[in-house]
């Protein structure tokens, strides 16, 4: 990949696609192509056939999706399967058939069965039932997974697929309801703080574990996959039957009580903390195993407290941008 190969990255404005504009232009990526969703709708079949035929990117990275915690993924089910299938068919098709030397697929951790064995390797992918919380997107997920494996298979093509782990940092969402559990305390603790509220409640009992990944590690994680040569991607990562993806992670997990801790002093709060057994937990426990993405020479670097001090300032920075 040049540095001025034409790039298409669907979904730049997100926590994702911003990350990964970030580490392109970084990189010295200087051809990138990042429409506003009002200038490219991905549900809309012919728009993405238009924009294909129009702009002919030779890379894809597909960063555009819909998104959400256990309260958006529980209230919206609908929004998580449709949108989600909608967007990666129309853009892995049109890639297909416009000849794109490679894709990038973004998918999430959420694909593997809710007791799966830890940690989670790729193999471990369609051998149990999905936490019945997220299923439509996760059903979503592995579809677009399986679809780049499908189009490797059958016509010989480089997209790939990769899996992060619950991603925080700058550009993140900070919504009070359909935020994911990260940003969500940062915003709740600094809330409270402001307040001189005595406690925080956090939904849960505070045992599930769970891992993360600083989103400019998990940007330069893609990065480095995208630019394999052609023969460790085609021997590793888009013959059949090895999985078509790659986990990307950090091999490191916390239980919720040790994130809100953490959370706790980074925001500086000195209140109490308290867990709200009445609220789901979701799956007991999400730790990657990152082992083929070291193989394939790539881990990530950003400490949690490092990478939350970070994300904080930028939540700052920003706050004054979601009042709601």
């Amino acid at each position: 990949m040049n540095t001025n190969s034409k790039i298409f990255v669907a979904g730049s404005n997100g926590l994702v696609g911003s990350a990964l504009v970030r580490r392109l232009e970084k990189g010295g990526y200087t051809n990138l192509v990042t429409p506003e969703i009002d200038e490219l709708d991905l549900t809309d079949s012919a728009a993405v056939q238009g924009f294909f035929e129009q702009e002919k990117p030779e890379y894809v990275i597909l960063a555009a999706a819909k998104v959400g915690g256990i309260h958006a993924n529980n209230t919206y089910p609908a929004e998580f399967i449709y949108l989600n299938l909608m967007i990666q068919n129309n853009v892995i098709h049109q890639a297909y058939l416009n000849g794109v030397k490679r894709l990038l697929f973004l998918g999430s951790s959420c694909i593997y069965p809710k007791l799966a064995p830890q940690p989670m390797k790729e193999e471990h992918l369609l051998t149990g039932l999905l936490e019945p919380t997220n299923e439509p997107y996760a059903i979503a997920k592995i579809a677009g997974l399986k679809m780049c494996e499908s189009y490797n298979r059958q016509y010989g093509t480089r997209f790939v697929a990769m899996m992060p782990t619950n991603l925080y940092g700058p550009g993140d969402n900070f919504h009070p309801e359909n935020s994911h559990v990260l940003p969500a305390l940062i915003r709740r603790f600094h809330e409270a703080k402001e307040a001189g509220l005595p406690e925080v409640v956090v939904w849960g009992t505070g045992t599930p574990m769970r891992e993360f990944i600083y989103v400019d590690d998990m940007a330069d994680g893609c990065l480095h996959v995208l630019t394999l040569p052609d023969d460790v991607l085609d021997a590793e990562l888009c013959s059949y039957p090895k999985p078509n993806f790659v986990n990307l992670g950090t091999g490191v997990d916390v239980t919720i009580r040790e994130l809100a801790e953490t959370v706790k002093g980074v925001v500086g709060y000195s209140g109490r903390l308290v867990f709200d057994t009445s609220k789901p937990d979701g799956t007991p426990r999400k730790l990657m195993d990152v082992s083929r993405l070291k193989v394939l020479g790539w881990q990530a670097s950003t400490g949690l407290e490092d990478g939350l001090r970070n994300a904080y300032q930028w939540f700052l920075d920003h706050r004054h941008d979601f009042r709601a």
